[in-house]
């Protein structure tokens, strides 16, 4: 698989914990010991525990009071659920080109497009960042926009537990910061997310609206709805547990990407994403670029010659903007996220993948070269 699940041996002892108290449901001491770690892990003061990362967006953009025809700007390489949400609040998604190096929001064309929609006052009620395949958005730079322009930034940090930026976790600075859990991350509560804030009174009310919105009364009181978002009590027990190993996971997937990294650095037009001075990517998935012109095969070719061994790889992310559902959607730019679509793999990069396994990888993509 691409990324499979990988536990760490103590996760049986906290579901069993559990069960023991039968703190199975949406509740109870597990989850608050898993919202623990995790502040503790990215340095936000407060955490909802929930049933994936795309909910934790869907409730950060209703706490960001967004209203139907507000614009919510992005990027437009990432995954569906990073956008969807958007739609469940009928706002407008725009979407912005990505930077080449690490296919993040391109910062200079927000600050850009920002200035021009101040002077003709429509600036974007929200703009989501997202932290892609682990590389970490420039958070200082990201925070000064935000408070100079007045949105509200939502980070996308799925895909970026264990990472780090001028010594901050991925989403922290981020008036909202989305993380998620799901099998295929680099630790996982089987499905999961949460979301993250130094504004303890959005979470507590995060966790309100993630429970039916239920009035704290003897019956059942609603002023508003909610939605049935929270998560159990098992799959936090199993967050507890990965949460124990994920130094571990982020220094074997490094590990990964650096023999990756030798054992393709001969291949022409075969690139890596770098990493610049202050980052720590915890290298989610291992992403290489090809140049068909040089290398003489392309994306597609090392795609389905892996795919002959039983070997799973991926290309990137199709870009929004290239998505049949936003065929009428405003784009800004978008030629660097179609170039990194049209080069991207993404390798098989789960933390318990071998040495033999990864040179199987290299030796099929070797045999392309020659």
């Amino acid at each position: 698989m691409l990324s499979a699940a990988h536990m760490g041996g103590t996760e049986l002892q906290f579901v069993q914990e559990v069960f023991e108290t039968n703190w199975v449901a949406p509740a109870g001491p597990m989850i608050s010991r898993f919202e623990g770690d995790l502040s503790a892990l990215t340095g936000i003061a407060h955490i909802a525990a929930l049933s994936s990362g795309t909910a934790a967006l869907h409730l950060a953009l209703r706490l960001s009071g967004l209203e139907a025809g507000d614009e919510v700007w992005g990027s437009t390489m990432t995954f569906m659920g990073g956008v969807a949400p958007i739609l469940y609040m009928n706002a407008t998604p725009v979407f912005l080109d990505i930077e080449d190096a690490h296919f993040l929001l391109d910062l200079d064309l927000l600050e850009e497009e920002l200035g021009i929609a101040n002077l003709a006052g429509r600036l974007p009620k929200v703009v989501i960042t997202t932290d892609l395949y682990g590389h970490v958005v420039d958070t200082k730079r990201m925070r000064s926009l935000a408070d100079r322009y007045g949105f509200v930034w939502i980070s996308d940090a799925a895909e970026a537990v264990g990472s780090y930026r001028d010594g901050w976790h991925a989403g922290r600075g981020a008036d909202f910061a989305v993380l998620s859990f799901n099998g295929n991350k680099i630790i996982t509560t089987s499905g999961g997310g949460a979301l993250a804030s130094d504004d303890g009174a959005a979470i507590e009310r995060a966790k309100f609206l993630a429970t039916q919105a239920r009035e704290p009364a003897v019956h059942y009181e609603h002023n508003t709805y909610g939605y049935n978002y929270r998560l159990s009590g098992i799959c936090a027990a199993v967050g507890v547990g990965q949460l124990q190993v994920i130094e571990d996971r982020v220094m074997a997937r490094r590990a990964i990407h650096d023999l990756y990294r030798t054992g393709l650095s001969g291949m022409p037009g075969v690139t890596f994403s770098p990493e610049p001075a202050g980052m720590r990517s915890n290298r989610w998935l291992t992403t290489i670029r090809i140049d068909a012109e040089r290398a003489g095969f392309d994306r597609e070719d090392a795609r389905r010659a892996l795919e002959a061994e039983d070997i799973e790889s991926r290309p990137f992310w199709k870009p929004m903007h290239m998505q049949p559902l936003f065929a009428a959607t405003r784009a800004v730019g978008g030629a660097v996220a179609e170039r990194a679509f049209e080069m991207g793999l993404c390798l098989p990069s789960g933390s318990a993948l071998t040495h033999q396994q990864i040179e199987q990888v290299v030796d099929v993509l070797g045999r392309l070269a020659n």
